[in-house]
């Protein structure tokens, strides 16, 4: 079964909403989250990011930017007006991306069920951001970030979705956001929500797409509330859960910083003797094929077939690249901690590729062709782990816009 809890959510006043909605905390850099946020005072970058309203030179981690993150939190319940609703409730969360619409149901989630691996996960997550957001929680009481969750499309969801965005009552905020993606939310109570219950009930387990972080810390937030077997609110974890068939995935690609001691029409002959590469598009047509940009060409790296007997995470293209190009051919180790690679979202687009290696900034960019829902979900159930920086969910959803009091 998958438990969803329904909650009193926090969330801005209708005419306010524009204003607090932010992207997710773990997007932006500071300075990135410092331009967003300068001019926008209800922002609520000022909560999640609360080291932008700090001297520069002050430790992300330290204990002022989480005392700094609390006050801001409570100044602005007042200043959005920030409304906490009287009775739990499911929302509907609807995201508009040029001609992507995707729509998911928010909640609250079993942190029971996250425990026992019923909540699958794909990545591994890191400690010091674990312990980040953990204190964030524990600081302001309040999850303010969704988890992005999936799940296997259920007819009985999709029945209540289709309800509910017809209805006549007006959403509970609609606007655009300056990225161009429109947020529109719906309370759901009454039969509606109790049939929710039983339809998300019915499904053998949720997938996290997007937010590993968010989850892991809401369980350590509960471990520290209810540690003495105490049931409260942190028992459950804020997340809008999506059917697999509306989700969005784009490539999340690769720069190198420097080629080491190859030249560039060195580090050609070398990739020529291990992977067949032509002259190619900037964006990969198939699964399989890598494009690269070197030297102010675009090439494609078809990267053959997989070893026999390899898991479903070793088959996919990021691992392949790594195993016959970025280890043995340029030196990146772990990725986690390499300095000399870094990563690109997709929705940046390859003109982001190709203006880190014009200028100077990397010496050689890939282009990677997406993962699927499919192999997410696959590799989940096998409780297999996805190689670091495998997947890129567009669109994202915004903080600020539903939190929960613990």
């Amino acid at each position: 079964m998958s438990a969803i809890l329904p909650f009193k959510a926090l969330r801005p006043a209708p005419e306010a909403a524009s204003a607090v909605a932010a992207v997710p905390y773990d997007v932006v850099s500071r300075d990135e989250a410092q331009a967003l946020a300068g001019d926008e005072p209800l922002s609520f970058l000022h909560v999640s990011r609360a080291e932008i309203d700090l001297p520069r030179e002050t430790d992300p981690h330290a204990d002022a930017v989480y005392a700094r993150a609390a006050s801001n939190f409570a100044a602005l319940r007042d200043r959005a007006p920030l409304v906490l609703e009287d009775t739990p409730s499911l929302y509907v969360y609807r995201l508009w991306m040029g001609e992507h619409t995707q729509t998911g149901i928010g909640g609250c989630f079993s942190v029971a069920e996250y425990d026992a691996d019923l909540v699958k996960k794909h990545e591994r997550t890191r400690p010091d951001k674990e312990d980040d957001r953990t204190r964030h929680i524990i600081e302001l009481r309040a999850q303010t970030g969704p988890v992005f969750l999936i799940h296997a499309p259920s007819a009985d969801v999709a029945a209540i979705v289709a309800r509910t965005t017809r209805a006549a009552t007006a959403p509970l905020c609609d606007f655009t956001a300056v990225d161009g993606v429109r947020h529109t939310l719906w309370r759901i109570d009454g039969e509606d929500q109790r049939a929710l219950i039983a339809a998300f009930g019915a499904m053998p387990a949720l997938y996290i797409a997007d937010g590993h972080h968010r989850a892991a810390s809401a369980a350590r937030a509960r471990q520290h509330f209810g540690g003495s077997g105490r049931a409260g609110e942190w028992d459950g974890f804020l997340a809008v859960a999506f059917p697999g068939d509306q989700t969005q995935i784009l490539p999340y690609n690769r720069v190198v910083k420097d080629l080491g001691a190859h030249t560039p029409d060195g580090l050609l002959a070398l990739l020529r003797r291990v992977v067949t590469v032509t002259s190619g598009p900037a964006t990969p047509v198939r699964k399989g094929d890598v494009s690269m940009f070197l030297a102010g060409d675009w090439y494609t790296i078809e990267l053959g077939l997989p070893p026999s007997g390899a898991g479903a995470a070793e088959q996919l293209d990021v691992s392949r690249l790594q195993d016959l190009v970025l280890a043995p051919l340029l030196g990146i180790g772990d990725v986690r901690t390499d300095t000399r690679i870094d990563f690109v979202g997709g929705a940046r687009g390859t003109a982001q590729l190709e203006s880190l290696v014009s200028s100077g900034e990397a010496a050689v960019a890939f282009s990677m062709y997406p993962v699927s829902v499919s192999d997410l979900m696959a590799i989940s159930d096998a409780g297999g782990i996805m190689p670091p920086k495998s997947t890129w969910f567009e669109p994202k959803l915004r903080d600020g816009l539903l939190s929960h009091l613990i």
